[in-house]
């Protein structure tokens, strides 16, 4: 009886369908924002400044998320916080950042060692996202009569940026021989244009394989994020704190499978279909959840 006055509540559904909507338009802005100052962080970031693409991305997580302290605290309108994406893509947001890191992995590591070492950051990505998602939800809560909620979680953030900002300025030094190694395959990368020329169609493939599977891992995180605050669900910050640990955990999954299947001598793309088919299969299964045990399964 409970639940069916629940779900009947007008005020309750329309509060739902603003928070929907708000997320979406906000994601929308956040995926498409950084698209062409990615690209250019990227270009700077092969003229071998490798440090681009990584600090000017810190730099826009820092102003974003101080717009977003400052929202909190001073009751700014709800629509201030469209300006957040906004700030965050125009300084190349998470795929600038992100693809940064993984160049600058990769000349800074030999040939043979340059998979585990990716491998490994992507590990530790994974973890600091499942301990930093389980503290999210109870620091959320936690506030004062002099500070909202939230303002405690935001204030942390700002700070962890900062800091992240200080060390890729001041403290993060690229490996001079990594670049010499970079000029030199470069050089030698020169002789072999009309080879690679061959295979655009199948970078082209790559690239629209990789768009198409980008585009339905987004759209269904888009909808299971909408889904877990609402019946039957109606997670608080708390629960949706747990659900992203969960999602971080796929870092440390992968990071695990793919050792082991580099040992049973599995090629890449047997691994890349064992990864889409795994997706697809927690995806449907996702559509029967009702249950939040049943959500971590």
């Amino acid at each position: 009886m409970v639940v069916k006055q629940r779900c009947s509540n007008p005020n309750r559904d329309s509060e739902q369908k603003a928070i929907t909507n708000f997320n979406m338009t906000f994601n929308m802005v956040l995926k498409f924002m950084p698209i062409v100052p990615a690209i250019l962080l990227a270009r700077a970031g092969d003229k071998g400044y490798r440090k681009v693409p990584i600090v000017v991305p810190l730099v826009g997580y820092f102003l974003s998320r101080g717009l977003l302290l400052l929202d909190i605290v001073l009751e700014w309108p709800l629509q201030v916080l469209y300006a957040v994406p906004v700030i965050h893509g125009l300084c190349g947001g998470f795929a600038s950042y992100w693809a940064g890191m993984m160049a600058l992995v990769s000349v800074s590591s030999g040939e043979e060692e340059r998979s585990v070492r990716i491998m490994r950051t992507e590990l530790v990505y994974g973890i600091a996202g499942f301990v930093g998602s389980l503290a999210s939800g109870h620091l959320f809560n936690l506030y004062t009569v002099d500070l909202k909620q939230g303002a405690i979680l935001s204030s942390l953030s700002v700070l962890l940026y900062f800091l992240c900002l200080l060390y890729a300025v001041f403290f993060l030094r690229i490996d001079l021989f990594s670049m010499l190694g970079e000029r030199q395959e470069r050089q030698e990368s020169a002789g072999i244009i009309n080879h690679v020329a061959l295979d655009k169609i199948n970078i082209a493939l790559l690239f629209l394989s990789g768009i198409l599977y980008d585009i339905a891992v987004a759209g269904g995180m888009e909808m299971l994020a909408a889904y877990v605050l609402k019946d039957p669900l109606s997670w608080g910050a708390t629960e949706v704190g747990y659900g992203n640990a969960a999602g971080s955990l796929l870092f440390i999954t992968s990071f695990l499978g793919v050792k082991m299947f580099t040992r049973c001598s599995l090629r890449d793309e047997s691994m890349v279909m064992i990864g889409m088919v795994s997706f697809a299969t927690g995806i449907y299964f996702m559509a029967f959840v009702t249950t939040t045990p049943m959500y971590f399964l």
